[in-house]
């Protein structure tokens, strides 16, 4: 069972997560960050947190920008997604750190704020872990990446043309059908942040361990992102998940576990084992 908290990030930002205790002696918490069009309910995510909950403490969290608002499973706050730059991202996951670290969120026990730190990251969840790792080496132990994004740039030069040009752009939402706005600001952040943001230039200095869990049949730029990465840094370990796609085949409304996700956690574990 998972213990829901929040915190107020302002007056309108709230980070809303859950806390999955460790089942058995905790190696650390494993703080679990959503991908682009994500949120820590959607598909996998619940199952994926007890699952992994017997090895480590597990946080999953939205994102304040992300989107879904008080309902958990939908985009209710488009406005808000069209604000969703990484930097807000990282600020949000800062903010989660620090309130675990100082003990500050009631709902979570104070072994915590020592306990080892993970990060795994799914998609664009991927990067930003990576991303906030790099810029704290010192504090995190490990990062975990499925399927993750290598560059942050996601974007076609169309939709960046429009927003450019326009201030606001649109791109749709496969399975909702809603048309997902995206405003300048998030191109004026990545410019901003280019050399902090450039995983592949900075992945070298990594001293922290790094394992890619990707599946087969994720896409191709992403498994050429993977494939650039581990080139500058060796160390790296990259698994391969047979006949895995973006999502490990899984889908939102949940529809259970498949033998590609099946291996991505069992992969996961092992990682996790060895700390």
């Amino acid at each position: 069972m998972s213990i829901p908290f929040q915190i107020a990030v302002d007056e309108e930002r709230i980070l809303r997560a859950d806390f999955f205790p460790c089942q058995e002696k905790s190696r650390g918490l494993l703080i679990i960050c959503h991908g682009f069009k994500g949120f820590k309910d959607w598909g996998f995510f619940p199952q994926v947190a007890q699952e992994l909950s017997t090895l480590v403490d597990v946080i999953t969290f939205n994102f304040t920008n992300n989107g879904v608002g008080e309902e958990l499973t939908t985009f209710s706050e488009l406005d808000r997604f069209a604000q969703n730059t990484y930097s807000s991202e990282l600020e949000d996951l800062h903010l989660l750190i620090q309130r675990v670290k100082e003990q500050k969120i009631k709902a979570l026990p104070h072994h915590l704020s020592t306990a080892p730190l993970f990060l795994l990251g799914h998609s664009r969840g991927g990067g930003v872990s990576l991303i906030y790792a790099l810029d704290h080496s010192t504090e995190i132990k490990a990062v975990i990446s499925w399927n993750g994004i290598t560059n942050v740039d996601l974007f076609s030069t169309e939709v960046k043309e429009e927003m450019r040009l326009k201030g606001r752009a649109y791109i749709p939402n496969a399975r909702t059908k809603q048309q997902m706005p995206l405003d300048k600001i998030i191109l004026d952040d990545m410019e901003q942040h280019h050399e902090r943001f450039n995983i592949i230039e900075r992945i070298s200095e990594a001293p922290f361990p790094i394992i890619l869990i990707q599946g087969t049949n994720d896409s191709p730029h992403l498994r050429d992102g993977s494939s650039k990465i581990v080139e500058k840094n060796p160390a790296i370990k990259w698994v391969q998940i047979p006949d895995g796609n973006h999502t490990f085949g899984a889908v939102h409304p949940y529809q259970g576990i498949t033998k590609p996700l099946q291996e991505a956690i069992a992969q996961t574990k092992e990682f996790l084992s060895r700390f």
